[in-house]
């Protein structure tokens, strides 16, 4: 067997839809499975998976390929590391392959963080390490944590590191330009070092802590480098994301101790901010690995106030939020080492819908001796119960806010009806407008193309009767995609829309044909008699394009014989001769 034949094999053997359901919720509609896409900001469930035609689509942001393609995308890995991993799921050697990586431009950044990285945790190892050791036993983190954390220690030396790193040949200039260095001396010095991954595990940056009484700062990180980015990045969540579609969610923290307390006590489906604030790109990769999020952040004010900020940006984005609510200004790192493990462990059983804690912290310092504080609250209440959609729990609300407040039920849920009507009205705006108002609109013979190439990998009889009738396709990039799929399919026997977002993946021109067209996964199956119908279409474009041409050559020729000539061409084009 050939490559494409085993790339082939491997994707056939595998279900997109079970492998795609393993990382997003998807809910069967007809013949397609539907979820909520994790390629943009979407709300609602707008990617559609075809088990029939193991591809999927997304009709806001047109995410389309195979399985292949979306673990691409999805895992950030390369498509060997997805050719691989499929093919160990399946039983299938990958005999003759090489990972043949993409030039990457920071190859060597990833290699000094790696190589720094090692020497870090081999320092803490040492008799050096010692006194570094014992105060990360005093704080709870023992060898099997240094381990699964990779935990380091930099040494006292103003230039340990560097001058081993421009020993290997690293220039000094790149070693300042990605923060490791200033000068010719370590930027890190007597810290215990966090190593800090991207999304795909590759170290790109690292968190030095103070653990003797020194007059510095308790925390370093390494600058914001083109790949460290903290807008971008969430602690520990490579090691996540599987914990975390096994339990079906994920819990969000502050920092990176906490996340490290939590596992201790076997939550490993943890992640954190690392000291910034929740970002747009941050919620895409959280729904990448659950729709349902736990926050757990600390338990003083600016802790609550960061609360309800993600709990209404991951909310907005359609992700079912709880909260843990700590008490008592604690941090998770400081409740689990007070109380254990059973009492966190009640805490998350018990955690509150994110609309609850809400209502919850509005009542704190509420004047209920106050009417104008009194009103104020029930009309702050109403307006958070009406972002509920269970009837019965908005039934609860509003019961418990009668009674708290002395005031009419049915006065509140007239209030509640009146208020719930208005965000209709303000969101009744119509499903993909945005995408609507970019996306151009399709000429009948821009349509008749895409269906054929479309019928061509959906019922391979028709690529003969393409070759046959002579069809001529509108461009360059039109005229070549139709050459690759009539070769594949003359060389492998058939060929499908699955099998071609693999096969032509260096082509990126072509592929973005396939991304625009209308690709209907559940394109119908075409007749002969619908098939020349498009051919005839796509005929008169060509016969309307070749007039065209004509008339404009002649308003250029000068001589009238000449110009005769052409307009007897014209006459014979329109009249199909």
């Amino acid at each position: 067997m050939n490559h494409q034949d085993i790339i082939n094999e491997i994707r056939r053997k595998v279900d997109i839809v079970d492998i795609i359901g393993e990382r997003i919720p998807l809910t069967s509609r007809g013949k397609n499975f539907f979820g909520v896409c994790p390629f943009h900001e979407d709300t609602n469930p707008s990617m559609s998976v075809s088990r029939e035609k193991q591809i999927y689509t997304c009709f806001s942001c047109h995410a389309t390929g195979n399985v292949f393609t979306f673990l691409e995308n999805y895992e950030h890995l390369e498509f060997y590391e997805v050719l691989k991993l499929l093919a160990d799921k399946v039983g299938i050697k990958l005999e003759g392959f090489s990972s043949q990586r993409k030039e990457n431009p920071y190859a060597e950044w990833y290699q000094i963080y790696e190589l720094s990285n090692k020497y870090y945790q081999n320092n803490l190892q040492t008799s050096l390490g010692k006194n570094a050791k014992s105060y990360l036993k005093q704080r709870g983190i023992d060898e099997e944590a240094i381990k699964e954390f990779g935990i380091g220690l930099s040494l006292s030396k103003k230039d340990d590191l560097t001058e081993l790193l421009t020993k290997k040949n690293y220039s000094l200039n790149l070693l300042n330009t990605i923060g490791l260095s200033v000068g010719n001396a370590d930027i890190y010095r007597d810290r215990i070092m966090f190593p800090l991954f991207d999304l795909a595990g590759k170290c790109v940056g690292f968190s030095g802590r103070i653990y003797e009484d020194k007059d510095e700062n308790k925390y370093l990180n390494t600058k914001e480098t083109p790949i460290f980015k903290k807008g971008m990045l969430l602690y520990h969540y490579h090691i996540a994301k599987e914990e975390a579609r096994v339990k079906k969610q994920v819990i969000i923290m502050e920092g990176f101790m906490d996340v490290i307390r939590a596992s201790t006590i076997g939550y490993r489906n943890t992640i954190a901010l690392m000291g910034t604030a929740l970002t747009k790109e941050h919620i895409n990769s959280i729904k990448r690995l659950s729709q349902q999020v736990l926050l757990c952040l600390d338990g003083d004010n600016p802790g609550k106030k960061a609360t309800l900020s993600c709990g209404e940006m991951l909310e907005n984005a359609g992700l079912i939020v709880k909260v843990i609510a700590l008490k008592d200004d604690d941090d998770p790192d400081t409740f689990i080492l007070k109380y254990g493990k059973e009492r966190f462990d009640g805490l998350v059983e018990h955690a509150l819908y994110f609309r609850d804690y809400k209502i919850q912290i509005l009542k704190e310092g509420v004047n209920f001796q106050s009417d104008e504080e009194k009103a104020n609250y029930i009309h702050s209440v109403l307006k958070e119960t009406t972002k509920m959609t269970d009837p019965i729990r908005i039934e609860i609300v509003l019961k418990n806010l009668a009674k708290t407040c002395e005031i009419g039920y049915n006065t509140l849920e007239k209030r509640f009806q009146e208020l719930k009507k208005d965000d209709n009205q303000k969101n009744n705006t119509p499903f993909f407008l945005e995408n609507s108002k970019t996306s151009k609109k399709k000429d009948k013979y821009q349509k008749a193309q895409d269906a054929i190439f479309l019928a061509m990998l959906d019922a391979n009889w028709t690529i003969d009767e393409v070759v046959n009738s002579h069809v001529v396709f509108q461009d360059l990039d039109s005229r070549q995609l139709q050459s690759e799929i009539t070769y594949y399919y003359h060389k492998y026997g058939e060929v499908t829309l699955a099998d071609l977002y693999t096969y032509l993946d260096e082509k990126k021109n072509l592929l973005a044909l396939l991304t625009n067209m209308e690709t209907d996964i559940s394109f119908k199956e075409i007749t002969k008699q619908e098939l020349y119908d498009y051919f005839r279409v796509m005929k008169e474009y060509n016969k309307s394009q070749e007039i065209k041409r004509l008339e404009r050559k002649m308003s250029e020729e000068q001589d009238p014989k000449v110009q005769a000539e052409i307009g007897l061409e014209i006459v014979n084009l329109r009249r199909g001769e």
